[in-house]
């Protein structure tokens, strides 16, 4: 039986029609629409296409969207400084700084510098803490949306064995959390893993964020596998890729998301 394909762009065009009734009547209250600024670094082509989309949502949604963007040679104090003052800014809701950063610029100094209030995804350390505390405020948008699609695809998450590929601060670690706080068994994978294989064969739900091409293949999956790929790999040739071999994978899946069109669709609307 073929692998039923998590489809995030069916599923973030319904979440669209969710949100505009609540987009309208905070314009109505507030007297304008809600404001989301980005601040980046120039960086890579990957980079650029997320923004776009991005862009691109929040003019779906009448939602206004302004970007701070610093030339690669800018300095970390300069990073800082814009995202203290967009932070600032009474007329920006929401502030987004892009990660990852370039080589060269404090990360963590940068987070800090965000208003918690105002941290859209979730990478300040305050509402870090509220989700490991199971009171979550803000959470980062990409695992959010792995949870989403798995949750309105009915995928069951009580008592099953997860292993989770990848320990960053905006994917793996919060998205292992929230998938604990749904009773799962969750095992962490990174890359000093001895045996990886045996960690993915094992799992019932194999959930990928290492950013590696091919790096899950047909011969480390059970079959009935479910898998969500936030993999974003973009090949010498332009096109994107996940983690996950997909067709190698999808026919031994019960499901399975796409790269592009899985999780990406629904991480962009949730934001």
């Amino acid at each position: 039986m073929p692998a039923r394909i998590l489809d995030g762009r069916a599923l973030a065009k319904q979440l669209r029609e969710e949100l505009r009734l609540n987009i309208r009547q905070f314009a109505d209250q507030v007297g304008a629409p809600p404001a989301l600024t980005v601040v980046r670094v120039h960086g890579d082509p990957a980079s650029e296409r997320y923004l776009r989309t991005i862009r691109k949502a929040c003019d779906d949604l009448s939602i206004a969207f302004h970007e701070v963007l610093l030339h690669a040679n800018a300095t970390q104090e300069m990073l800082e400084h814009a995202v203290r003052r967009v932070s600032a800014d009474d007329a920006v809701d929401a502030v987004l700084l892009h990660l990852p950063l370039p080589p060269g610029f404090d990360a963590r100094a940068a987070i800090n510098a965000l208003d918690p209030h105002k941290d859209v995804d979730g990478v300040h350390p305050q509402n870090a803490g509220l989700l490991a505390q199971e009171r979550p405020r803000f959470v980062p948008n990409t695992p959010a949306g792995g949870m989403e699609l798995l949750k309105r695809y009915g995928i069951e998450l009580y008592g099953k064995r997860i292993t989770v590929i990848g320990r960053s601060n905006v994917v793996g670690k919060p998205m292992a959390l929230m998938l604990m706080q749904e009773d799962a068994t969750v095992t962490i994978c990174h890359r000093a893993t001895a045996d990886l294989a045996g960690a993915v064969r094992n799992a019932e739900i194999v959930v990928s964020a290492a950013g590696a091409p091919g790096l899950v293949s047909a011969g480390m999956v059970s079959p009935g596998v479910v898998v969500v790929d936030f993999g974003i790999n973009v090949l010498d040739d332009g096109s994107v890729v996940g983690d996950v071999d997909f067709a190698g994978v999808a026919p031994l899946a019960s499901a399975i998301t796409p790269v592009p069109g899985g999780t990406g669709p629904v991480t962009n609307v949730l934001l």
